[in-house]
């Protein structure tokens, strides 16, 4: 059973396809996850100039992550997706390959246009918050 709690406004607008907040009680173990990049295991970045391929390779590492924390995306509290572009499709475009990937468990999130990533050719990142208990 996961320690998060997803919070939803009436008052809020519902176009917003993930909760406004969310909370963890206070026993649970917070899990910082750097932010998931579109690598391969030798370094080389995966699916160069496509954002929803870099997304769904980011939310792969996520979940590698996670899982190495003993975590799934149903712990997750909260993400931020950066996209690096500053065309509104493009952001969508990733935004649409996280919404999926997390379901039912729409956790409070951000999507930024930024305008450069760390790696080559990177156009995709994925910062998580997992809330746990032990």
């Amino acid at each position: 059973m996961t320690a998060v709690t997803l919070i939803r406004s009436t008052d809020l607008s519902a176009t917003a396809e993930y909760a406004y907040a969310a909370t963890a009680p206070a026993d649970a173990r917070l899990v910082f996850l750097a932010g998931a990049c579109p690598l391969r295991p030798d370094g080389s970045t995966a699916a160069v100039g496509d954002y929803a391929g870099q997304a769904a390779v980011c939310v792969e590492t996520m979940r590698t992550a996670l899982a190495a924390a003993g975590a799934v995306l149903e712990d997750v509290i909260s993400t931020r997706v950066l996209v690096a572009s500053s065309r509104q499709a493009d952001l969508v475009a990733a935004w649409e390959v996280v919404r999926d990937a997390f379901g039912d468990h729409d956790a409070p999130s951000t999507l930024l246009g930024v305008t450069v990533l760390g790696y080559d050719d990177q156009l995709v990142e994925i910062e998580a918050v997992a809330a746990l208990r032990d």
